[in-house]
């Protein structure tokens, strides 16, 4: 004799408690309104920080650029100033140096007036240059812009140029 397989009771009929508890059907959408609200804030809070970090990391680059700048051409015209042409020439960029020899730059900045004083601007650095307001031996005031460019080996600023 075979037996039949056991096959389970019919459900019983209505009215009948589930053997979980039902998932609450009011305020969903606000939970979930409170939840998306929740990690909207989250994220506008870490991408603010980013870019304030970023608004104040080119801040100060500039501001390091800026120094850097503002010592080379300091140096440079403090050289002219006191007549140590050959410090002056020792401070050039190289390919002002190719383009002129250290006779032939003495003799250029002897012949011309010799600047007194002088007042720097900030660095632009798209184009490499530092506005000059410049004050001559007989007084008279120029506006002038320092060329630079960077010593490839150390990285530091150099003048190449200090013209109108």
């Amino acid at each position: 004799m075979t037996t039949a397989p056991h096959v389970p009771a019919p459900p019983p009929g209505p009215g009948v408690q589930p053997p979980f508890p039902a998932p609450p059907v009011e305020g969903k959408g606000k939970r979930i309104g409170w939840g998306l609200g929740i990690g909207a804030g989250v994220v506008l809070l870490i991408c603010g920080g980013g870019v304030a970090a970023l608004i104040g990391l080119g801040t100060s680059v500039q501001g390091a650029l800026d120094e850097q700048a503002h010592a080379a051409v300091d140096d440079y015209l403090e050289a002219l100033e006191a007549r140590l042409y050959d410090d002056a020439y020792g401070q050039l960029c190289a390919q002002a140096r190719r383009a002129e020899s250290a006779s032939e730059f003495r003799t250029r900045i002897e012949g011309g007036q010799r600047i007194t004083d002088w007042q720097l601007g900030a660095l632009d650095t798209i184009n490499m240059t530092v506005p000059v307001d410049a004050t001559y031996e007989d007084g008279q005031r120029d506006q002038l812009e320092a060329s630079l460019d960077q010593n490839t080996s150390t990285g530091a600023f150099e003048v190449c140029e200090l013209g109108e």
